[in-house]
């Protein structure tokens, strides 16, 4: 069933989880954000309406500009568009944090880019991993027996553990601070009564209880993860943060 490549902008509980992810980042209060995989712009465009310094990038294949431009959906976002897939065009220690929000398990050569990534982030600079398909998924595991799209469907897809994913991080010189799974309910729904605010704001308190219960959010959708660049410890105030069941 193909539900169109942008569900998730029509999907008001989907719309909900950025705003949420946006408030996070908004916390910590970075001088300079870089949004690696920025997409159609929709998380950079709430991160501009939250006040952040925000980078916007993408990488759109063999063909593409190599050059900043306007986003069609959000025309206020003006993202780098590179036809490099592992490189990017900034100085080294350029971002105080990076936000990689359903991307990490698309790319190419993950270990090239999170290496990458750590020679753009400042000493101590954040990185924020959102949206990483958790492998014990319940609903990855609906997906792929109705005959809908799932992480594994593409060469590049790669589903995570908990487990898997801190090792990753470790490996290339970060330090987990916040590890946790998250989303029990689809949230990418584009019936019409989803799209109620009411309704939507129901949705997403029911799913954020439900990936609270330890056992049952073992089968949550997405893996979670705050990590510090090495080289810089991170405060006894923000030890790991785990649920995980």
């Amino acid at each position: 069933m193909d539900r169109g490549i942008d569900v998730n902008l029509r999907s008001a509980p989907q719309m909900l989880e950025y705003v949420s992810i946006v408030e996070r980042i908004a916390r910590d209060a970075p001088g300079s954000i870089l949004d690696w995989g920025c997409g159609f712009g929709q998380v950079s465009d709430l991160l501009q309406q939250a006040g952040l310094n925000v980078t916007s990038f993408d990488y759109y294949g063999d063909d593409a500009p190599d050059a900043v431009r306007p986003l069609p959906r959000f025309p206020n976002v003006r993202a780098h568009l590179s036809s490099d897939p592992r490189g990017l065009p900034y100085a080294d220690a350029s971002f105080d944090a990076v936000l990689s929000c359903g991307v990490l398990e698309h790319v190419l050569d993950p270990d090239a880019s999170l290496d990458e990534l750590a020679r753009v982030l400042r000493p101590g600079g954040t990185l924020y991993i959102y949206k990483l398909p958790n492998r014990y998924s319940y609903l990855e595991w609906l997906a792929r027996r109705l005959g809908m799209y799932y992480h594994g469907t593409d060469p590049n897809d790669r589903l995570y553990t908990q487990a898997g994913a801190r090792e990753l991080l470790a490996r290339h010189g970060y330090e987990v601070r916040e590890l946790r799974v998250a989303n029990m309910l689809p949230l990418t729904l584009d019936m019409a009564l989803a799209q109620r605010p009411r309704t939507a704001r129901r949705i997403w308190a029911a799913n954020c209880a439900l990936q609270r219960v330890p056992g049952l959010n073992r089968f949550a959708t997405n893996v979670q993860l705050v990590a510090t660049r090495a080289g810089w410890a991170a405060p006894a105030a923000n030890a790991v943060a785990s649920q995980n069941g």
